[in-house]
C-alpha cells in the first residue's frame, strides 16, 4: 500500500461541488486519510481565466502509480473535463503529486509531479493535509513550501467544504 497525494483544482462551474464529488470518487480508490482546506488561487499560464479552487487529498491505495493516474483521468472525464488548451480553464484537474517513495518517469506518468515543488497552490494544501510528507529524495515538503516565495493563495474559510478524515468518521 502506498500513500498518495492528489492535487485537485477547478475553475469552471460550481467549483466547490465538483471538488467535493472528486474527493468522494477518490475515496473509492483506497482509504481517504486527509483532505486539505480549500484555497483560491490565480491561474498559472498565459490563458486569461477565472481563479481556481485548489485542495489536496491524501489517499492510502493499493493501486500503483500508473493505475492510480488512469483512475484519476477517468474521474476527470466523468466530471466533464475536456482536454483543450494547455493551462486553460477546466472543470476538474487531478494531478498525482506523490505516490509513496516512488520515482516513476514513463510516457504515461511522472511521479513525483515534475512541477509541484514550484507551486504554492499545491504545496500549501499538501502541507495542510499531510504535514509530515517527504519528497522521495528525503526533503520535507514543508521545507519546500517555506523556500517558495510569491504566488498568493487564499484559504477559503468554508464549513461546507470540510471533509472529515476516515479516522474522524470512524470515531462517531
Amino acid at each position: 500500500m502506498a500513500r498518495a497525494a492528489i492535487s485537485l483544482g477547478s475553475n469552471m462551474g460550481d467549483r466547490r461541488a465538483i471538488l467535493r464529488e472528486a474527493v468522494a470518487r477518490l475515496a473509492e480508490l483506497g482509504r481517504l486519510c486527509a483532505v486539505s482546506p480549500l484555497y483560491e488561487t490565480d491561474p498559472v499560464g498565459p490563458v486569461d481565466q477565472e481563479p481556481f479552487y485548489n485542495a489536496v487529498a491524501v489517499l492510502d491505495t493499493d493501486l500503483d502509480a500508473e493505475s492510480l493516474l488512469t483512475a484519476l483521468l477517468a474521474i476527470e472525464k466523468s466530471l466533464g473535463r475536456v482536454r483543450g488548451q494547455r493551462w486553460g480553464p477546466r472543470t476538474i484537474d487531478l494531478d498525482l503529486i506523490l505516490h509513496g517513495d516512488s520515482v516513476v518517469r514513463t510516457a504515461e506518468v511522472s511521479v513525483p509531479h515534475p512541477r509541484y515543488r514550484e507551486r504554492r497552490f499545491v504545496l500549501e494544501p499538501l502541507v495542510a493535509a499531510w504535514p509530515e510528507a517527504h519528497d522521495p529524495d528525503g526533503t520535507h515538503v514543508a521545507r519546500l513550501l517555506a523556500a517558495l516565495s510569491g504566488q498568493a493563495v487564499t484559504r477559503i474559510d468554508d464549513r461546507e467544504w470540510r471533509v472529515e478524515r476516515v479516522e474522524d468518521r470512524a470515531a462517531r
